[in-house]
Protein backbone atom coordinates (compact mmCIF):
# COMPACT_ATOMS: atom_id res chain seq x y z
CA UNK A 1 0.00 0.00 0.00
CA UNK A 2 1.06 3.74 -0.97
CA UNK A 3 1.67 6.00 1.23
CA UNK A 4 0.01 9.27 1.11
CA UNK A 5 1.83 12.76 1.90
CA UNK A 6 -0.50 15.14 3.63
CA UNK A 7 -1.84 17.87 0.66
CA UNK A 8 -2.34 20.54 2.93
CA UNK A 9 0.17 21.91 5.89
CA UNK A 10 -1.16 24.45 8.43
CA UNK A 11 0.62 27.52 8.93
CA UNK A 12 1.92 26.44 12.22
CA UNK A 13 3.46 23.94 10.73
CA UNK A 14 4.80 25.73 7.59
CA UNK A 15 7.98 27.10 6.63
CA UNK A 16 6.62 29.44 3.43
CA UNK A 17 3.20 30.59 4.78
CA UNK A 18 1.44 31.71 8.09
CA UNK A 19 -1.60 30.05 6.85
CA UNK A 20 -3.08 26.55 5.87
CA UNK A 21 -1.97 26.18 2.39
CA UNK A 22 -0.76 23.32 -0.61
CA UNK A 23 2.15 21.53 0.42
CA UNK A 24 5.57 23.43 -1.49
CA UNK A 25 3.26 25.45 -2.84
CA UNK A 26 1.90 29.86 -1.62
CA UNK A 27 -1.62 29.13 -2.77
CA UNK A 28 -3.41 28.88 0.34
CA UNK A 29 -6.97 27.17 1.14
CA UNK A 30 -8.91 30.65 1.69
CA UNK A 31 -7.88 31.14 -1.70
CA UNK A 32 -8.87 27.86 -3.03
CA UNK A 33 -12.23 28.31 -1.25
CA UNK A 34 -13.03 31.31 -2.49
CA UNK A 35 -12.02 30.47 -6.08
CA UNK A 36 -14.28 27.61 -6.00
CA UNK A 37 -16.79 28.14 -3.11
CA UNK A 38 -17.38 31.61 -3.22
CA UNK A 39 -16.75 32.81 -7.09
CA UNK A 40 -18.01 29.33 -8.24
CA UNK A 41 -15.19 28.20 -10.55
CA UNK A 42 -14.83 24.53 -11.68
CA UNK A 43 -12.43 22.50 -9.23
CA UNK A 44 -10.49 21.43 -12.45
CA UNK A 45 -10.26 25.13 -13.64
CA UNK A 46 -8.75 26.32 -10.18
CA UNK A 47 -6.00 22.85 -10.63
CA UNK A 48 -5.47 23.88 -14.02
CA UNK A 49 -4.96 27.81 -13.11
CA UNK A 50 -2.76 27.06 -10.14
CA UNK A 51 -0.81 23.85 -11.75
CA UNK A 52 -2.44 21.50 -9.35
CA UNK A 53 -4.29 18.36 -9.00
CA UNK A 54 -8.27 18.29 -9.07
CA UNK A 55 -7.25 16.00 -5.79
CA UNK A 56 -5.02 19.01 -4.41
CA UNK A 57 -8.15 21.23 -4.40
CA UNK A 58 -10.09 18.96 -2.87
CA UNK A 59 -8.18 18.10 -0.22
CA UNK A 60 -8.06 22.01 0.16
CA UNK A 61 -11.75 22.26 0.34
CA UNK A 62 -12.04 19.76 2.33
CA UNK A 63 -9.35 20.97 5.32
CA UNK A 64 -11.21 24.50 4.96
CA UNK A 65 -14.80 22.64 6.14
CA UNK A 66 -12.53 20.31 8.69
CA UNK A 67 -10.95 22.82 10.33
CA UNK A 68 -13.78 25.90 11.03
CA UNK A 69 -11.63 27.51 13.97
CA UNK A 70 -8.40 27.81 12.33
CA UNK A 71 -9.69 29.49 9.68
CA UNK A 72 -11.83 31.60 11.14
CA UNK A 73 -8.90 32.54 13.08
CA UNK A 74 -7.04 33.38 9.78
CA UNK A 75 -10.09 35.72 8.20
CA UNK A 76 -9.68 37.39 11.43
CA UNK A 77 -5.90 38.09 11.67
CA UNK A 78 -5.93 38.98 7.90
CA UNK A 79 -9.19 41.29 8.71
CA UNK A 80 -6.88 42.83 11.60
CA UNK A 81 -3.64 43.42 9.10
CA UNK A 82 -6.01 45.39 6.43
CA UNK A 83 -7.20 47.42 9.03
CA UNK A 84 -3.73 48.24 10.65
CA UNK A 85 -2.70 48.67 7.04
CA UNK A 86 -5.34 51.42 6.63
CA UNK A 87 -3.45 53.12 9.55
CA UNK A 88 0.29 52.44 8.70
CA UNK A 89 1.26 52.53 4.97
CA UNK A 90 4.64 50.53 5.51
CA UNK A 91 2.11 46.95 6.05
CA UNK A 92 2.09 44.83 3.50
CA UNK A 93 -0.98 43.24 2.84
CA UNK A 94 -0.39 42.34 -0.72
CA UNK A 95 2.07 42.65 -3.79
CA UNK A 96 -0.08 45.76 -4.73
CA UNK A 97 1.40 47.70 -1.98
CA UNK A 98 4.80 46.55 -2.62
CA UNK A 99 7.16 49.99 -3.92
CA UNK A 100 7.56 50.16 -7.64
CA UNK A 101 11.03 48.78 -8.82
Amino acid sequence: MSKQMNTVVSGDESDIHDEPHIRDRRITVSRIHALVEERGLDAQRVADRFDLTASDVYHALAYYHDHPEEMRAVEERRRELHEAAKEDPRIVTGPEDLPES
